[in-house]
């Protein structure tokens, strides 16, 4: 056996899997299990707040349902910049990597305006229960799509470098596994807060 044989099976585990993939499927499960910790904490103390500001006063679902379909482009845009890396398009990866960054930052802007104008209403992490839960479950959540931003940020850098070409693309497949379950991630939050009062 070669020694690049030796160094490619090493890279892969029983199942035929890259061992980078199948660690970070095991960090999603993870962090599936933290995020249903924090939206069963949502759930479990929704309608407690005895004092306002309640949902019905602040929420504004016409804006967030805005916000929303932006972080759902940014996935599309995460297929189609995977598709160029692994295409060897080094201008079509880097369009849409920055698509991805821009994309991810505007939701996060939309999500500061939107803190903002919620503590302008008097809604504050330790005004009520609602304003507790609320705070705690979205603000991690953006926590999440900044570190995204910025992981995006350094793999449009590395295509703009010339160093994401085709055999590179595992670590764009493993990004976009992040984006797609902050996104998803994302469905639920929104559904749960805004759309099921």
């Amino acid at each position: 056996m070669s020694d690049t044989a030796v160094a490619e099976d090493h890279h892969y585990t029983a199942t035929g899997l890259p061992t980078w993939k199948v660690g970070f499927w095991t960090f999603l499960g993870s962090e599936c299990l933290f995020f249903a910790s924090l939206i069963s904490t949502y759930m479990v103390y929704k309608g407690a707040s005895t004092t306002g500001p309640f949902p019905a006063d602040v929420l504004n679902i016409p804006l967030t349902s805005v916000s929303t379909f932006v972080l759902l482009m940014s996935s599309l845009a995460m297929v189609l910049a995977l598709d160029g890396v692994r295409r060897g398009d080094k201008r079509l990866a880097s369009f849409w990597l920055a698509m991805v960054i821009v994309l991810g930052g505007t939701f996060l802007g939309f999500q500061v305006y939107e803190f903002t104008h919620f503590v302008h209403e008097g809604l504050t992490i330790s005004g009520n229960v609602f304003g507790s839960s609320f705070f705690v479950l979205t603000g991690f959540h953006g926590a999440h799509v900044t570190v995204g931003v910025i992981w995006m940020t350094v793999l449009f850098i590395m295509s703009l470098r010339g160093k994401l070409t085709p055999a590179e693309a595992l670590k764009v497949e493993i990004a976009g596994l992040y984006w797609h379950f902050v996104d998803i991630v994302w469905i639920v939050i929104f559904t749960l807060i805004y759309l099921l009062q």
